[in-house]
């Protein structure tokens, strides 16, 4: 399979030059007079992945923080399980909920948004990977041991003193593996964003405005009828090389992160 994209790709880019993909502001690959600038692509996925971000990783860390050092075991047999049913919804229920349920909240408080919308795709992808979050955090900061937190009990330190300045510290690596990965689901996300976000490129940054990503790219055209062979055709493999190469990248990190963290704890 990475051999076909690769190959696809390389083929793509023996046509449409690097520059103009990566820097080019309009995509219009399909159209009688072909625009290949993925740039507002690579802007919707942009968007979503921070808008997201914003809303579930300091929620995520806090739940984190809830869990492992205030919540009481029954509320922990409580939480846990909600969160769990939470991570196993469908994302295409997601996408709905933006599109029907998010969008009209967002809307009645007076923000300009159109009936698609980045705003709206980021708060679902939001909720979706705070699941994600949660876990790793907590994981992470349960891996914590027992002794350090007790030696700065000793020197006189709170208890908020102690998680704030000692446990999240220890456990820094771990939770910032977790935000990585969350945020690489973020980018991946297809049917969510493609319901809730749209799915038209403009070159924009507003929240307000429709946008579409590269996976929303890729799902609405690969059902299409393009020819094959064709440099549209080929324009999902340059597109799915990029997402791949993101995701990679993002991987690679959170992974050398827990290495780290499992070494300082080894």
């Amino acid at each position: 399979i990475i051999f076909v994209l690769f190959n696809e790709a390389r083929k793509f880019f023996s046509v449409v030059s690097p520059s103009e993909f990566y820097l080019g502001r309009e995509w219009q690959p399909l159209f009688a007079e072909p625009k290949f600038g993925a740039l507002p692509l690579l802007l919707g996925t942009f968007q979503i992945a921070v808008g997201s971000a914003l809303i579930a990783l300091p929620i995520g860390l806090l739940i984190a923080v809830y869990l492992s050092e205030y919540a009481s075991a029954k509320t922990r047999s409580i939480v846990k399980p909600a969160l769990e049913i939470l991570a196993g919804i469908p994302t295409v229920v997601y996408g709905f909920l933006g599109l029907t349920f998010v969008t009209p909240i967002l809307k009645s408080w007076g923000l300009p948004l159109d009936t698609f919308n980045a705003l709206s795709g980021a708060v679902v992808v939001g909720i979706m990977i705070i699941p994600l979050v949660t876990s790793l955090s907590e994981d992470a900061i349960s891996a914590v041991p027992k002794a350090t937190r007790e030696a700065a009990y000793g020197l006189g330190a709170s208890k908020a003193e102690v998680i704030g300045t000692v446990v999240l510290k220890s456990a820094s690596s771990g939770i910032a593996a977790s935000f990585i990965l969350a945020i690489s689901r973020a980018v991946g996300e297809t049917m969510a964003v493609t319901l809730a976000a749209g799915a038209k490129p403009n070159f924009t940054l507003s929240p307000f405005e429709q946008v579409q990503t590269m996976t929303a790219y890729i799902a609405a055209t690969v059902k299409g009828d393009v020819p094959y062979g064709s440099t549209g055709y080929q324009t999902l493999f340059a597109v799915g090389f990029t997402l791949f190469v993101i995701t990679l990248a993002l991987n690679l990190l959170s992974m050398k992160l827990v290495q780290r963290l499992k070494r300082h704890h080894g």
